[in-house]
């Protein structure tokens, strides 16, 4: 082979995809496993996108890549950190830099160390982006200006509204029909103080429409009613001789009677990223050049806005569209000039879209007595499915017979209707303590583990999918002897597996893993304790990964993310299609890059774990 072309299709679930390939309602993928073949491909633990993705990229499990969660945690503080990059800086004279917290050697170092070009458009775990011969785009892991997954802007002039996590609420007065406000920034990072640019917002309610000036570019935007506008390039000033440039984009909901308008978080420029987002560091920049501005923020779909209700579905559903249509203009450009070695383009929103969209298929869904039951949207995921099918046909129209063309989907997806609170088990039963008699649910047991008491606890929750011991040695305030760690392992695993929903007598937890039954590897010291898996419907409640202590044990999920897959990986295996025979049986996202490696001539890494699935 001289070319294999992947495209990664987020979240793709195989029960909807067959039962769609069955009626004939994917014919590029129909034809794609006509050619070659077609199977389910087991996930990782746990199945997380920046952990799955790092495996396919690695050839390895979570421990020979070090991605375990979106958080990890600071064993001096105890506080969750973002678990994909770290900033560091020596000192205050040394400008900071970006460390990329995905390791291990990944397919695209390995063909550009053998001579062959890779471009890689959007994969996660890939900011900073690797040096290699040929082109990366960075993906999910990117921040928003502001260095979180994304901080969002609300201007009303309804009374009441407070601001949610990751948002900030600007509560307005139009005067003369004349709005004098600002868009937030970044922090400046030597007086913490928040950049801002001033701008200005006149009504036009007769024209249902908003202008905004500024002094950035365009000088003037027009946002109109029901729509998401187009980019708004700002600077912020930060000294005399310094600037940080961003992008942003707005959604008016509405004008009249209450005036609601969203700014999404701040981007990265393209052209003047605050960190390198792409190999080499002028491709973002190129790309604008060629197609325009697009959206650089790892997770670029705004959940967060429809879950608060800043926008309703059609909106994100839009939103949606433009991101989809913004990723396929980048892999045709691409796949124009591509004549050698590894192409591979991700499009995320498939799993954004079935967070926010699952709960229609399930009309007892606990969120949907709240935020109502969109009929029309309960067959918006088979309509997003047909656009992928669409785009999968055009990269199709790229291979010949020297090309290897793979489609595939990192995990799958399935309800989320009930949330455990893992901390407040492990508080009931004897395991996690409080201070000065505090109990779950008081004030002062939120986010942060703010009320715990190390010196009386011995395991605690934190992230999407795992249980840390409070281990002598390793936390600062730890109290577990490594002689102690084995036996309360399994008490926990014990405690856990079978763990039954009084509500409705299901099963919630099918079983827990200890880090020895599922990692190796030089990084599997830094992986939770113990990977808890979750059944059909369940998952940590919200209040668990920021290391909360709500009140009662199970919570129905009343939030319009009404999906997820951080379940037992064995619910939510992938989806693999490949246009020749390949070895089908028990394939895994392990295999993939060995499979790429082969059909391209180059002996699989030293650390690689899978096994090519060619013949």
């Amino acid at each position: 082979m001289k070319k294999v072309i992947v495209i990664g299709l987020d979240g793709l679930e195989p029960r909807i995809a067959e039962a769609m390939l069955a009626a004939d309602e994917l014919p590029n993928l129909v034809r794609l496993k006509g050619q070659g073949g077609y199977t389910r491909v087991r996930t990782t633990y746990p199945a997380q996108t920046p952990v799955a993705w790092s495996t396919f990229a690695t050839g390895t499990n979570p421990g020979g890549h070090g991605i375990f969660d979106f958080l990890s945690r600071d064993t001096d503080t105890y506080l969750p950190l973002l678990g994909l990059s770290r900033y560091e800086q020596k000192n205050a004279f040394v400008p900071p830099k970006v460390v990329n917290m995905r390791r291990g050697t990944t397919v695209w170092q390995l063909l550009s160390n053998a001579g062959l070009p890779s471009t890689v458009i959007r994969c996660p775990c890939t900011y900073p982006p690797d040096d290699i011969q040929g082109r990366i785009l960075a993906g999910v892991g990117v921040p928003d200006l502001r260095g979180g997954l994304g901080t969002s802007t609300f201007y009303t002039s309804r009374e009441g509204v407070r601001a949610e996590h990751s948002e900030r609420v600007v509560h307005i007065a139009p005067s003369a029909g004349t709005i004098a406000t600002q868009i937030l920034g970044p922090r400046n990072p030597k007086t913490r103080v928040d950049l801002t640019v001033d701008v200005s917002i006149q009504l036009d309610p007769s024209h249902r429409k908003v202008t905004l000036r500024s002094g950035g570019q365009p000088n003037v935007l027009e946002i109109k009613e029901g729509q998401w506008s187009d980019w708004l390039q700002v600077k912020f000033k930060v000294g005399l001789l310094q600037s940080v440039k961003g992008i942003v984009r707005f959604y008016l909901r509405q004008i009249e009677p209450t005036f609601e308008l969203y700014a999404s978080p701040i981007n990265f420029d393209p052209e003047a990223p605050l960190f390198p987002i792409s190999t080499p560091p002028e491709y973002s920049g190129e790309i604008q050049a060629r197609l325009g501005t697009y959206y650089t923020a790892g997770m670029p779909e705004d959940h967060d806005g429809l879950i608060y209700g800043r926008f309703d579905e059609a909106a994100y559903w839009d939103q949606c569209a433009i991101v989809l249509r913004e990723r396929e203009r980048m892999m045709i450009d691409e796949l124009e000039r591509f004549t050698e070695g590894l192409f591979f383009c991700l499009f995320d929103t498939p799993d954004r879209l079935q967070h926010m969209f699952w709960r229609f298929r399930e009309h007892d869904h606990p969120a949907n007595q709240n935020n109502g039951l969109n009929v029309e949207m309960a067959c918006a995921i088979e309509e997003h499915y047909r656009a992928l099918d669409t785009i999968v046909g055009k990269a199709m129209e790229y291979a010949d017979d020297q090309t290897l063309f793979i489609a595939l989907s990192d995990h799958g997806m399935n309800g989320f209707q009930r949330g455990l609170n893992l901390n407040t088990w492990l508080y009931d039963n004897g395991f996690l303590s409080l201070k000065n008699g505090a109990i779950p649910g008081e004030e002062g047991n939120g986010d942060f583990f703010r009320n715990v008491d190390w010196s009386h606890t011995k395991a605690y929750a934190l992230g999407l999918a795992g249980i840390f011991l409070n281990l002598k040695g390793r936390e600062s305030s730890g109290v577990v002897s490594p002689d102690e760690a084995a036996a309360l392992k399994a008490d926990i695993a014990k405690g856990l597996t079978g763990l039954r929903d009084p509500q409705n007598r299901k099963v919630a937890v099918r079983s827990v893993l200890t880090r020895e039954q599922v990692y190796t590897g030089p990084y599997a010291s830094e992986s939770p304790d113990l990977i808890i898996n979750f059944s059909e419907g369940y998952r940590v409640s919200w209040g668990t990964p920021l290391g909360g202590v709500p009140e009662g044990l199970f919570e129905d999920n009343v939030k319009r993310w009404g999906a997820d897959h951080v379940v037992d990986p064995d619910l939510v295996p992938g989806v693999l299609f490949m246009n020749c025979p390949f070895n089908e049986a028990g394939a895994r996202l392990l295999d993939m890059a060995p499979t790429i490696l082969k059909a391209l001539g180059v002996p699989k890494g030293a650390a690689m774990e899978g096994d090519s699935l060619l013949p």
